[in-house]
């Protein structure tokens, strides 16, 4: 289930990136991200009551919220950041450098979180990499 999912994820992922470049023809970066995060937060919580999930909101606790917020803090500075590179470059180029975050959370989740690091990771990151570089150059 996690597969599907992830895969679902990269496919609204890649319609995101095009519907935000036609989207954001002639707007102002800043203002089109308020855009998109006032829908993802109505979206977001609409699902948070569509499920009944509202309730858990006490449990949280204090290392939670602090981590969800910077979660949070660091996600609104990527958006700012991807629609600003969408707005001034290609979007065929800006995307798979914004995927390079693949690799550097492979990279993080090894030495923050004590996730395994393989050969087969090392592998896998390098071809990221370089497929990376091909795509840009």
């Amino acid at each position: 289930m996690w597969f599907l999912l992830a895969l679902l994820s990269a496919i609204f992922g890649a319609l995101t990136s095009i519907l935000a470049k036609v989207g954001i023809d002639g707007v102002n970066f800043n203002l089109a991200t308020a855009i998109r995060t006032v829908v993802v937060v109505i979206m977001s919580w609409g699902m948070v009551f569509l499920t009944n999930a509202q309730g858990g909101l006490s449990q949280i606790s204090k290392k939670s919220w602090i981590f969800l917020i910077l979660s949070g803090l660091v996600t609104g500075a990527s958006w700012l950041c991807y629609y600003k590179a969408l707005q001034i470059g290609n979007a065929s180029k800006v995307v798979p450098v914004d995927k390079l975050s693949v690799v550097i959370t492979i990279i993080l989740a090894f030495v923050f979180l004590n996730e395994e690091f393989t050969t087969k990771s090392l592998i896998g990151c390098i071809f990221i990499g370089i497929g990376t570089l091909i795509m840009v150059l």
